[in-house]
């Protein structure tokens, strides 16, 4: 695949296109994103982790932004709780396959005057109301939002010139942030970055993935546990939202060449599948039950993270 589709694929917005096609003919191209140590790692995450591998793969060279200030700043842990949340979480990381890029822990570049001073210089351009609704989508109890978590936004504005990237990725909740990047850098004489946007994954319960709903499969959760979760999800008839059609997108597809659906002989016998659009294209005409999409989904992801596992048990 080539380094634009291999950027671009199972994305949901580009900010802008044509910036990303002259920041692929650049010798050197930097990228990041940020993450919050505030739990386990699954597989909301791995959507944009599996964006970065794309990135790495094109070319970029990457940077993992380990955020324990902002995960302090959004409530997320003391300091304490936080940094050890991001040793773990860096290990996750390495070990579904985000290898061979910079790790940087966010209050190691973050805790220092020239740092401090670009938050306060940006502080003076950005209204309150502002600064709050581009956290609207990534805040904590936000009805009652805190001075801190107004200057969270503020501060990946200033990560992404720090870090001297080129591009953003996120999911799109980071949209209204990015936004604000791109408009207020240039003023202080930063650049505007390319953000690159993915989807907001659906929990197995077909509602909003969260941690606190436990609809979600961890990185690290047991081969029992992934067919157990797998076998009570949602699964409609239709694929718009079907979080098991996502798992098989977003977390097998661009994993795996193919996939083989089992079954019975006297159900159809197996299949194999080569492609997303190949498989989704088989459940909308009926010619996969919606059980056999589950075990299909669930092996290729018991796949998928066997590595994880075997990776963690070190």
């Amino acid at each position: 695949m080539d380094p634009y589709s291999l950027v671009t694929r199972n994305t949901v917005e580009i900010v802008t296109d044509d910036e990303l096609k002259a920041v692929l003919k650049q010798p050197v191209k930097r990228v990041y994103a940020g993450y919050e140590p505030s739990g386990e790692i699954h597989l909301g995450h791995l959507v944009t982790i599996t964006k970065l591998i794309d990135m790495r793969d094109a070319g970029f060279d990457v940077t993992v932004l380990l955020a324990d200030l902002h995960a302090f700043l959004n409530r997320k842990g003391t300091m304490e709780e936080v940094r050890a949340l991001a040793d773990y979480n860096r290990r996750c990381f390495e070990a579904v396959g985000l290898t061979g890029v910079d790790f940087v822990l966010g209050s190691d570049v973050q805790l220092n005057p020239e740092y401090e001073l670009r938050v306060l210089e940006l502080s003076q351009q950005i209204t309150l109301n502002r600064a709050k609704r581009s956290m609207d989508e990534v805040g904590r109890q936000m009805e009652h939002p805190t001075v801190s978590q107004m200057v969270y936004p503020i501060m990946q504005m200033v990560d992404i010139e720090t870090l001297g990237v080129d591009a953003a990725v996120g999911g799109i909740d980071q949209r209204k942030i990015h936004m604000l990047a791109r408009e207020n850098l240039p003023a202080v004489g930063g650049r505007a970055p390319v953000c690159i946007h993915t989807p907001i994954l659906n929990g197995l319960d077909g509602k909003k993935m969260s941690s606190s709903s436990g609809n979600y499969i961890s990185v690290v959760d047991s081969e029992s546990d992934i067919k157990k979760k797998i076998k009570k999800a949602f699964c409609p008839p239709e694929t718009t939202e079907n979080p098991i059609l996502q798992l098989l997108q977003f977390h097998v597809f661009p994993r795996l060449s193919e996939i083989t659906l089992r079954r019975p002989e006297k159900f159809g016998g197996n299949r194999e599948f080569e492609s997303y659009d190949e498989i989704e294209q088989a459940y909308t005409n009926g010619e996969v039950h919606a059980m056999d999409l589950k075990n299909a989904a669930a092996d290729g992801l018991i796949e998928v993270l066997g590595p994880v596992r075997d990776f963690m048990e070190r």
